[in-house]
């Protein structure tokens, strides 16, 4: 990055200024990446397990799956899904708190035995199938917030820093060739002025 500046004791201070600004943001930055990198890692684990635990009650029910040709869908539905939010490192993030269910009522009479039962195993299915739903989305937006974060990093580490410390090394450099141009041309100066003292004297 072309890094845009003056060669003049303000500009080096604005651009010491400018330098000690990344250089001290940039520890808490790779820490905000680490903990996201970790976050998305815990999102995407609860995924695979949530995944797992779909499969295993969807394979322990298997016997029953005739009995769902006389279930009524409409008895069961989620009414809501109560969502918080929480911080973490700094990005808002959705917090699943509780699946509300919406049952209708019917008659043990007219249905079989096994409607209450199948109720509760639709409630345990959608739970989980609307838990994992929640964290693959979870894992979205934290991958995401990771990604602009690292780009972060990248942007300060590969490029602001270098870039500020080479205009600095630059500027300094520039002041240091002025001053010893001063120096010297002081020196010729008083050298010429001794010079005509002694030849008047």
């Amino acid at each position: 990055m072309a890094i845009k500046f003056q060669y003049n004791k303000t500009a080096l201070q604005s651009l010491n200024k400018q330098l000690n600004m990344r250089t001290k943001a940039l520890p808490t930055i790779k820490n905000k990446e680490a903990a996201l990198r970790l976050e998305v890692k815990k999102a995407k684990d609860k995924t695979v397990e949530l995944e797992r635990k779909l499969n295993i009650e969807i394979e322990s029910n298997a016997d029953n799956a005739g009995m769902w040709n006389e279930f009524i869908p409409n008895l069961i539905a989620i009414s809501d899904v109560q969502i918080a939010t929480k911080k973490i490192a700094g990005v808002k993030i959705p917090v699943l708190e509780q699946v509300i269910f919406k049952e209708e009522e019917f008659s043990l009479f007219d249905q079989p035995k096994w409607f209450p039962k199948g109720i509760s195993m639709v409630k345990e299915l959608a739970g989980i199938v609307t838990e994992k739903e929640f964290f693959m989305r979870k894992m979205v937006l934290l991958d995401h917030a990771r990604r602009k974060t690292t780009q972060k990093v990248n942007l300060y580490e590969k490029v602001q820093i270098p870039g500020y410390q080479d205009a600095i090394l630059k500027i300094k450099r520039f002041l240091e060739d002025e001053e010893n141009l001063s120096k010297s041309a002081q020196k010729i100066v008083k050298k010429r002025q001794q010079q005509k003292v002694e030849e008047t004297t």
